[in-house]
């Protein structure tokens, strides 16, 4: 591991005014992610900002009947909130689906929606990769890549995005707030993550030195029946093969609204918008959940060894639905 500083930010001024005098630092909070990275020699900043204390860690109701998550809070403190769990369930059971306990005891909002991929070409130091180092290749798009992308991607990179929260917020419109030196600002999620093109080691819209200070999801009364499903090679601590984050509301057997956004398929949480398109005003039954599927899945782009993901996100995508209409009808 590089020789590093470390510092303690007093105040959210203070973060971006010592990030800001040296452009080899970067921000810690929880450390679950940056730390590991720095010990495998992927990153290696010269000083660490620590923002671990700053005054960040609030859930609180907003006027409008949304919510506000500071960037500092918990992943623990987050899946837990009762907030959280009456508004919106399905982003508390994608927290507690991510990670071990005594990891989502440490881990931030704001560290989880800034965490690297978990592919193992980007995690070698030795390896080309094109998200560490520009125009050094992609040895994914023809080794091994089971874990990686059928949707989205390019031949740069065909990385995923490794969150489970992000997932669930990207269903119900999360917005990214941020400070930079010259002022506030925010994204939403959907414009958060970049695509990934012929830039993969651009990974998101954040300005340089910019410190995320917290998430806001508007209100969204579907969210309340919602679902975070995560299929994962084993029951305990795993990374997504796939995933889905869905809120539905019917009415007479028809559906009026639905959410629906996919994990582990894209270089970023990707938001089903040709399902939802497809299903709104339609039965709510198993052929139209299928048919809203296919509609999202007819871009997918399979690699040698992950074609099975677009017949398992299918599967998943019809069980969860399924799930929520049975759970309307009661």
């Amino acid at each position: 591991m590089r020789e590093f500083g470390y510092r303690k930010a007093p105040d959210v001024a203070g973060a971006l005014a010592l990030l800001d005098s040296d452009p080899d630092a970067r921000y810690l909070a929880g450390g679950t992610n940056l730390v590991d990275l720095m010990k495998t020699g992927v990153e290696r900043p010269g000083r660490l900002v620590d923002v671990r204390d700053l005054p960040l860690d609030r859930v609180e109701a907003t006027p409008d009947g949304g919510v506000r998550i500071g960037a500092t809070v918990t992943n623990s403190d987050l899946a837990a909130h009762p907030l959280i769990r009456t508004r919106y369930p399905a982003l508390a059971q994608a927290v507690l689906a991510g990670a071990s306990g005594q990891l989502r005891n440490m881990a931030t909002v704001g560290g989880n929606l800034l965490q690297r991929t978990r592919c193992p070409y980007f995690a070698d130091a030795t390896a080309p990769c094109n998200k560490r180092v520009p125009g050094s290749g992609c040895p994914a798009v023809r080794g091994e890549n089971r874990h990686h992308a059928v949707l989205g991607a390019s031949p740069q990179c065909v990385a995923v995005h490794p969150s489970d929260m992000a997932v669930a917020l990207a269903a119900f419109d999360g917005v990214v707030h941020y400070e930079t030196a010259q002022g506030p600002g925010e994204l939403p999620l959907g414009w958060f993550y970049l695509p990934v093109s012929d830039t993969p080691h651009r990974e998101t819209a954040l300005p340089a030195g910019a410190l995320i200070t917290g998430v806001t999801l508007p209100p969204a009364p579907v969210a309340a029946r919602s679902r975070y499903r995560k299929v994962r090679e084993r029951a305990s601590y795993a990374f997504a093969v796939g995933s889905v984050a869905a809120a539905l509301d019917v009415h007479d057997g028809v559906v009026r609204e639905v959410r629906l956004a996919f994990g582990a398929v894209a270089s970023r949480p990707w938001r089903a918008r040709a399902a939802e398109r497809t299903l709104t005003g339609a039965p709510a039954d198993p052929e139209s959940f299928a048919a809203a599927a296919d509609a999202e899945l007819a871009a997918a782009r399979p690699l040698s060894h992950n074609g099975f993901k677009v017949t398992l996100m299918r599967n998943l995508t019809v069980a969860v639905l399924s799930e929520l209409a049975e759970e309307a009808a009661r």
